[in-house]
């Protein structure tokens, strides 16, 4: 891996981490926030820059995103289990607690215990 220091130019820096680099200046820039009437310094915002005119941009802020990634469809003692995006079921081992009272026979069972049940109410016979 090639190490750039700072008497490297600019343009180079760019193109080797696949940034064009440009400076548009004296431009105006119309935006369309969802909750703040004037964009807050220092605070990002997710959205889409399009340039309309030779000078004119116009900025819309994005919806949030409110989709989980892998939402839970069960939710036990011992596992819970999510669902994928291509449907498919996925079942996950909460922590293992080991205390004095720790039966391995009781942990077996009750994980087999909770898989049947939630198994039996995501699968369709």
């Amino acid at each position: 891996m090639k190490t750039i220091t700072d008497t490297t130019n600019p343009t180079i820096i760019n193109k080797e981490q696949g940034w064009n680099r440009n400076t548009d200046l004296c431009v105006d820039v119309k935006t369309f926030l969802r909750n703040d009437r004037i964009a807050k310094m220092g605070k990002d915002y997710q959205g889409v820059l399009t340039r309309d005119q030779a000078y004119h941009y116009t900025f819309v802020e994005a919806l949030p995103a409110t989709r989980k990634r892998n939402p839970q469809v069960f939710d036990g003692k011992f596992i819970t289990i999510t669902r994928r995006d291509d449907g498919s079921l996925r079942p996950n081992f909460k922590n293992l607690e080991i205390g004095r009272d720790f039966s391995i026979d009781s942990f077996a069972i009750g994980v087999c215990n909770e898989l049947r049940a939630a198994l039996t109410g995501l699968i369709e016979k």
